[in-house]
């Protein structure tokens, strides 16, 4: 019985451990580099290659929309974000490319697949357009 208690108790403490280290993992950190980064880009230029990328490479999870709903989004974990959203918008472009390119748990880091940088610029641009 007392093998059985300590068992159980083991368990909680596990499973509190478990559930604070999820919420804190919670808060996607962005390096000061890249929050104060500049977008290089022309945000009013080039918005149909921005779209026909994001179509590409994030429609499948984030939705036409960025609502976080598209055909692939029951597939991942955690919250896909809502591009929509002022709380998305007010993200500088620089922390919006930083968490394009490098991703973080279901969302794929993106260096290889979009080698060029001014791609995924083109698709912060392109985010930006997605606004309520």
């Amino acid at each position: 019985m007392k093998t059985l208690k300590n068992l159980v108790g083991i368990g909680i403490v596990l499973f509190v451990f478990y559930s604070f280290t999820t919420f804190i993992q919670e808060e996607w950190i962005v390096p000061e580099k890249y929050i104060n980064m500049k977008n290089p880009t022309n945000p009013s230029e080039d918005l149909d290659i921005g779209k026909s990328l994001y179509s590409k490479h994030c429609k499948s999870c984030h939705g036409k929309e960025g609502y976080g709903d598209g055909p692939k989004a029951d597939e991942q974990e955690g919250d896909l974000g809502d591009f929509s959203s002022e709380e998305f918008q007010t993200q500088t472009d620089g922390a919006i490319f930083y968490k394009s390119t490098f991703g973080r748990d279901d969302m794929p880091e993106y260096t290889k697949k979009m080698p060029d940088d001014e791609d995924r610029w083109l698709i912060v641009n392109y985010m930006r357009t997605l606004a309520e």
